[in-house]
């Protein structure tokens, strides 16, 4: 028990602080997706509440599991992710021109399991190693390997972002383990020179669009640049303080395509104004900072 007697010290030295702030942002966002519906629990509030607090359940049971288990896990969980991201490539679920999702009773998609994954598996590999070990070449492919392999299948699919974001994550693991620095001045220097082979013969269509707009949405407002136009015509239309709950008028009345997932950010900024976009932000921010000192 904790020092008062009243709460069980297992619940007590949790970090409730920032447990609330996650619920907070969380519920927050289940507030937006109901109105994103015209101001109903369906098809998304409800659905996307009921699976938030069942992984915030499963989240803090996780933080209980003894370090030891996660070093044993950390190489099956690798091979299992690579085998469904290989039965994605063969069976899997086809929806807005990607290949991403297993239909297994519920939609799954392997990728997004790969992000912590890749992060145990890398850190287990150099784990393994004798600290003298890591600054050879030896230490090296291996762990390339490791990230290539899902990065490679990811990007087939094709989902670039995540196949970056696994390639970051398992990276970060490679700098902090103590490869040289050289090795990734090199390979900046390799990727600065590859980007424009890349950009011209190797990125989807859709890719090399993303980049242009980025660089210059307003190149083609009702083009490509359509989303990325009525996103800021939103954002700009909520003004400091919003329109106010449920008053939103581009995600609404359908100006806003995918107001409820890739603009969500865009939905929220429309009725809760920069008051509360920059409020959204810095509760992220405290949350990042939370893990940051964890780390």
């Amino acid at each position: 028990m904790s020092r008062s007697g009243i709460i069980p010290e297992p619940l007590a030295k949790l970090p409730w602080r920032m447990l609330l702030l996650v619920v907070a942002i969380g519920t927050f966002g289940q507030v937006v997706l109901y109105s994103a519906a015209g101001g109903s629990l369906q098809p998304w509030a409800l659905s996307q509440g009921v699976r938030f607090y069942m992984f915030i359940a499963a989240a803090i049971a996780i933080s209980y599991v003894p370090e030891r288990l996660w070093r044993a896990a950390a190489f099956p969980a690798y091979v299992v992710i690579v085998i469904l991201l290989i039965l994605v490539e063969l069976i899997g679920a086809v929806k807005g021109g990607s290949q991403r999702w297993l239909d297994v009773g519920i939609r799954l998609q392997p990728s997004e399991f790969m992000k912590p994954v890749i992060v145990l598996a890398t850190a287990r590999f150099y784990d393994m190693l004798p600290p003298g070990e890591t600054r050879r070449f030896s230490a090296i492919w291996p762990a390339a390997a490791l990230i290539g392999v899902p990065a490679a299948l990811i990007v087939l699919q094709p989902d670039l972002g995540t196949a970056l974001m696994v390639c970051a994550g398992g990276v970060t693991v490679m700098f902090l383990s103590g490869v040289p620095l050289r090795l990734f001045v090199g390979g900046l220097l390799s990727l600065a020179v590859a980007a424009p082979l890349a950009f011209n013969y190797f990125l989807h269509d859709y890719q090399r669009n993303r980049v242009l707009i980025f660089l210059d949405p307003e190149s083609d407002p009702l083009g490509t640049g359509y989303h990325i136009s009525q996103s800021k015509i939103a954002i700009g239309s909520g003004g400091i303080f919003g329109k106010g709950f449920l008053q939103g008028t581009q995600s609404h009345l359908d100006y806003l395509p995918e107001g409820h997932t890739d603009f969500v950010f865009a939905t929220m900024a429309e009725e809760w104004g920069m008051v509360g976009g920059c409020l959204l932000i810095l509760a992220f921010i405290l949350v990042i900072r939370w893990g940051i000192n964890v780390g």
